[in-house]
């Protein structure tokens, strides 16, 4: 019996709870895999897994043996690159996933650098805002914005986003422009964003010297995504609390003004995010070092609203 391999085999069925998903994200037939894990069972005289036609469920035993497995996989392979790492160069494939609008805006026009550091790795680029089960996944990091609620995740700060309040000409010609946060209560329409996860719609926070503003306000329009966020704005459909790299190049040519400028909206961090459980491999450490550096010295991620 190779136990390494049955080992892994486990190990990936019980993140993921199937043996079909654990198949394909391995590589090898299902019943490579099942029988890997058949093996294993009759070595160790005990089931570690209970199986239903619907759904596959670990055992107390496969639970208890899945953590020691866990950190035995993890001490090879942290033996392994760390006599590998001297000798060859880093390789292989990444799996992220960012949000939209900094992936567009920020990471993929600074990727051509990236490649030339390392030609070796190629990047799956997944694009979405919502969260993601980086096992059963098989996502390698992820790049958000906002505080990570997770506390079994491994979450490096590498940047933070700046807020700018701003509209289109358009919406000032036909309803002015607000003079204080608390007119939006009668007079002004803001564009709402909502989260993809719990849908709670993000109220506008505003800060002036010791005075703070909540404002949840009117809307005809709210929205999940960056991108959809800023096309309302353009499209007069209300005011926008935006982060400033995603509306300054409509504030030079004047598609969008600013409004409370006097007014702070505030900032949220940006991490690089993943399992503690994940051996953190060359290409992975290359990647979140390289991501870490290239958010420390962009202008959109830390610079103030101005």
């Amino acid at each position: 019996m190779d136990q390494l391999a049955a080992m892994r085999a486990f190990v990936r069925v019980v993140e993921t709870g199937s043996f079909t998903r654990s198949a394909d994200l391995m590589g090898m037939p299902k019943a490579t895999l099942t029988k890997h894990v058949q093996t294993l069972e009759a070595h160790l005289r005990t089931r570690l897994f209970n199986r239903t036609t619907r759904r596959v469920t670990v055992t107390p035993d496969g639970a208890a043996y899945y953590e020691r497995a866990l950190a035995i996989l993890h001490d090879i392979d942290e033996l392994d690159g760390s006599l590998s790492s001297a000798q060859a160069a880093p390789r292989g494939r990444l799996r992220i996933d960012i949000s939209p609008s900094l992936a567009t805006r920020l990471l993929i026009p600074a990727l051509p650098d990236f490649f030339a550091r390392f030609p070796d790795i190629s990047i799956d680029v997944g694009c979405t805002d919502r969260p993601v089960d980086l096992l059963s996944e098989n996502v390698d990091c992820v790049i958000r914005v906002g505080e990570i609620q997770d506390p079994n995740l491994v979450a490096r700060r590498i940047g933070v986003l700046r807020f700018a309040t701003v509209a289109a000409p358009d919406y000032i010609a036909r309803n002015g422009a607000p003079s204080h946060p608390q007119d939006f209560d009668d007079d002004h329409v803001m564009v709402r964003y909502f989260s993809s996860q719990s849908g709670r719609y993000y109220p506008f926070d505003f800060n002036r010297g010791n005075e703070t503003v909540e404002l949840t306000g009117r809307y005809r329009v709210a929205t999940n995504d960056g991108n959809a966020y800023v096309a309302a704005a353009l499209a007069g459909l209300g005011v926008v609390m935006a982060p400033l790299f995603q509306v300054e190049e409509h504030l030079r040519s004047g598609a969008l003004v600013r409004v409370l400028q006097e007014w702070d909206g505030g900032e949220m961090p940006i991490h690089v995010v993943y399992p503690p459980s994940r051996h953190l491999t060359n290409r992975l450490r290359v990647f979140v070092d390289w991501v870490a550096d290239l958010f420390a010295r962009s202008e959109l991620s830390r610079r103030q609203a101005a």
